[in-house]
């Protein structure tokens, strides 16, 4: 069976599951952002829109049990597991599914799966472009503020270049995260139409923290 708007739904609905309860930084408004903007990408960049909006919907299905987990479950895995098993149900050609389930797994930033389809690099690149930019300083600090860590340690330029892993430790901050992942998340886009998006969205968080930490010294 092929993907059609009825089935588009009935995976939305199935995916909004996953988000009841959920953390500011990674709610169902992400999901809703990065289906925007992969489907403006994906236009662009010739893109089978159906199969990218139901990897968009349930990319991050398994965010939860990350969260919850502080990190020893990886959410793009437990993602791809739960959809596969959902996607089943729906009795989707073999190639779909596949497709789908490569677009999650890869889309994740810290591990070396490549995305290999054109859908899986829209998706990365949006994912990755949700994390830039206005929306990229907020839910930064929403993520801190998540696990009750401080606006800033001061530590986090001595931090970043050690290249220890402080992920969903009390070191990680707003300003670490920025430091250690988002100023080069830029140079990991894959599309042409996502990089002139990325270039932007970076130009105003490397503003940002300039801002930020002459604010701290007090010096504006």
């Amino acid at each position: 069976m092929k993907i059609n708007k009825k089935i588009i739904k009935q995976i939305e609905t199935e995916a909004k599951k996953y988000f009841t309860n959920a953390s500011g930084c990674h709610d169902w408004t992400h999901i809703e952002r990065v289906y925007k903007l992969a489907m403006n990408i994906g236009r662009q960049e010739g893109a089978d829109l159906k199969i990218l909006a139901a990897a968009c919907l349930l990319h991050d299905i398994g965010r939860r049990e990350e969260m919850r987990s502080c990190g020893k479950i990886s959410h793009e895995e437990k993602g791809a597991e739960l959809a596969e098993k959902f996607l089943r149900k729906l009795k989707l050609d073999q190639s779909i599914v596949e497709n789908i389930t490569h677009c999650i797994i890869a889309h994740r930033y810290r591990h070396a799966r490549e995305p290999k389809t054109i859908e899986a690099k829209v998706l990365f690149d949006a994912d990755k472009l949700d994390s830039l930019g206005a929306v990229g300083v907020g839910r930064i600090f929403l993520f801190a503020g998540y696990f009750k860590n401080p606006i800033y340690t001061g530590r986090e330029k001595k931090l970043a270049k050690s290249g220890g892993k402080h992920s969903y430790s009390k070191e990680d901050t707003a300003v670490l995260e920025y430091e250690v992942k988002l100023k080069y998340v830029k140079d990991r886009i894959m599309t042409a139409t996502g990089k002139k998006i990325a270039q932007g969205r970076h130009d105003f968080m490397v503003l940002f923290f300039k801002n930020f930490w002459e604010e701290v010294e007090g010096a504006k």
